[in-house]
């Protein structure tokens, strides 16, 4: 039946073309962003899960600075300690070959010492890192001894976020303390903690509660007067930093305590590398998780790209397969158009 009234030819085409023209935006749209989730309507659950997942690549993107920033405060203390172990081992030469030697002699080799311990002080003074910390000389040995390195963001099942620290203890790493507040044996620090502190012998002798033994077998450092001979200036105790041979004589028993010395430098050296081999392990264990941080961005990224990102080539062909259906549809609603005029004609 023909009706000038309802034309159900052209409301179908009209339909038709509709739908047409709305999932051509919708590709044209996809083409344009390439994106074929854009926004909670596209796919509620999808663009949620992605944006979650954008949001933790970008805390992990954080990471991944931290941990650049820890990786070079760790290089710098090992290069600094890695040096000290150096410039330790030729003091040590140094005491070990002023015996039997002349007080000016010795006094020639105290002279390069007193420059090794100020080289040993500037190695450690010097390990400052881009954010101002020192590792290795500190105000007090209670000042963050056991700082943190952001290592890792995490989310569990419950959607609870986390932050993973690497904690590096620096107590038997930092060099230089300068407060003694607290102490009991005087300053702590591996090159400005006492020598002579109680509890052990060196040079094979029998111990007597001190840790150099003269030849004589008997204690030396129990007073005032017996430090003054190996340390610059009148403190009260004998460090790596004050350590002074020109007060010894050409005696047996200074000799001995020489090689007194000696040992408890080795003692030093061993502590050293136990502190270098510290921060290596640390080293080691932040270039491995920046590895895997940026290993996790990557898969982060892969997913978010699985569930949003849209496929071009199956875009591309739909476009063109879309815009054949709308020129044929506007042909379609052409023709429907074209029947009132046919039913004119009847009147002719």
């Amino acid at each position: 039946m023909s009706s000038l009234l309802t034309n159900s030819s052209a409301m179908t085409a009209l339909q038709t073309l509709t739908m047409t023209n709305k999932n051509l935006a919708t590709t044209q749209n996809r083409i344009s962003t390439g994106l074929r989730i854009n926004d909670a309507a596209d796919n509620a659950a999808y663009w949620s899960i992605a944006t979650t997942m954008r949001s933790d690549n970008k805390a992990l993107s954080t990471v991944q600075d931290s941990l650049g920033l820890g990786a070079a405060t760790l290089d710098t203390t090992f290069t600094a300690l890695n040096e000290s172990v150096n410039i330790l081992d030729e003091i040590k030469t140094k005491v070990l070959a002023a015996q039997g030697q002349t007080p000016a002699n010795r006094a020639k080799i105290q002279e390069d010492i007193t420059q090794l311990q100020s080289q040993l002080q500037t190695y450690a003074n010097s390990a400052v890192t881009s954010s101002g910390d020192n590792w290795l000389a500190r105000d007090t040995l209670a000042q963050d001894i056991q700082p943190d390195i952001v290592g890792s963001f995490t989310r569990d099942s419950q959607g609870n976020t986390r932050i993973e620290k690497i904690t590096v203890d620096l107590t038997d790493v930092v060099l230089i303390e300068r407060s003694t507040a607290g102490s009991a044996t005087g300053q702590n620090g591996l090159f400005t903690r006492d020598l002579l502190v109680a509890g052990s012998s060196e040079n094979g002798a029998a111990g007597t509660g001190t840790t150099i033994q003269t030849a004589a077998n008997t204690a030396l450092g129990a007073g005032t007067a017996d430090l003054s001979r190996l340390a610059a200036g009148t403190g009260a105790t004998v460090t790596i930093l004050n350590l002074d041979i020109t007060g010894l004589d050409e005696s047996a028993n200074d000799n001995a305590v020489l090689e007194g010395l000696g040992n408890l430098i080795d003692k030093q050296i061993a502590a050293l590398t136990d502190a270098a081999t510290t921060i290596g392990s640390a080293k080691k264990r932040v270039d491995s998780q920046m590895d895997f941080i940026s290993a996790l961005s990557d898969s982060y990224s892969r997913g978010i790209g699985q569930l949003v990102d849209a496929d071009m080539n199956a875009e591309s062909t739909r476009l063109q397969a879309l815009q054949t259906q709308q020129q044929l549809g506007i042909q379609a609603l052409s023709i429907a158009n074209q029947g009132s005029q046919n039913i004119l004609s009847l009147f002719r």
